[in-house]
C-alpha cells in the first residue's frame, strides 16, 4: 500500500469526520458556583482540557472502545472533542444525582451502534446505568429488527437482545453523587469521548495537569 493512497484514505475519513476510537469517562465535582463545580466534574474525568461538542446518539462501525487511561492520552489541551455527554447538577444537601451514557454494540462490524444518555434525581448508580443501558439497546434492537415487548423487565429484554446474536454486548458509565450537605454545588458527568482519524497518543509526561479548583 503506497503512502500517496494511505494519506488519500486518512483525509477522506477526516472530511467524513468518522471517529475511529472511543473512549468512557465520568467524574463529580462540588463548588459553591454550578459552572465551577461542572468543571470540576470535567477535570475529575480527565477531560477539561478540550473544547467539547456534544453530538447525538450513534456509535460508527467497527469503533474501536479504549480503555479509559489510553484514551485520554489522545487528547490535547484546546483541542475540539466530540462527546455523548450525560451531565447532572443540584445544590439541594444530600439529594442523590446521576449522569449515565449507555451503550449498545451490534455483533456485526459494518453495522452501527447506539449510544444514550439520561440523568436522574433519586436513583443509585446502577439503576441510572441499567436504565441508560436499556435505551441504548432497545434503539439498536429497533433498527436490527428484534421485536421485543417494551412492557417487559430490562433483564428480560437484555436476554433476548443477546440471543438473537445480533447484538454482541451493552455497557454504560454512570457517575452518580450525594449532593453537599452545606448546599454547595454538585455535578455530575459521563461521557463517551471520540477519537477521531489522524489523532495519535501523547505519553503521559508530556501531559499537562489540572490544577485544583479553589473554593
Amino acid at each position: 500500500m503506497s503512502k500517496q493512497y494511505i494519506f488519500m484514505e486518512w483525509r477522506a475519513k477526516s472530511v467524513e469526520m468518522i471517529p475511529e476510537k472511543v473512549f468512557f469517562t465520568k467524574g463529580v465535582g462540588r463548588h459553591r458556583e454550578q459552572l465551577q463545580s461542572f468543571e470540576g466534574a470535567l477535570r475529575d474525568a480527565g477531560i477539561q482540557q478540550c473544547n467539547l461538542v456534544t453530538v447525538s446518539s450513534i456509535l460508527p462501525p467497527g469503533c474501536e472502545v479504549l480503555p479509559q487511561k489510553i484514551g485520554r492520552e489522545y487528547l490535547r489541551p484546546g483541542q475540539i472533542a466530540f462527546v455523548v455527554m450525560s451531565r447532572n447538577a443540584s445544590n439541594e444537601p444530600n439529594r442523590l444525582i446521576a449522569a449515565s451514557v449507555g451503550a449498545a454494540i451490534p455483533s456485526e462490524k459494518i453495522a452501527y451502534g447506539y449510544l444514550s444518555e439520561h440523568h436522574s434525581f433519586g436513583q443509585t448508580e446502577e439503576k441510572a446505568g441499567e436504565y441508560a443501558e436499556d435505551l441504548a439497546a432497545t434503539m439498536l434492537a429497533s433498527t436490527l429488527g428484534i421485536e421485543f415487548e417494551t412492557e417487559k423487565a430490562w433483564d428480560e429484554r437484555e436476554q433476548l437482545f443477546k440471543i438473537s446474536g445480533k447484538i454482541v454486548r451493552t455497557t454504560n458509565i454512570t457517575q452518580s453523587a450525594v449532593c453537599d450537605k452545606n448546599g454547595l454545588w454538585t455535578s455530575v458527568v459521563a461521557a463517551a469521548v471520540f477519537v477521531m482519524p489522524g489523532q495519535t497518543r501523547q505519553p503521559n509526561g508530556e501531559r499537562q495537569q489540572a490544577l485544583p479548583l479553589m473554593p
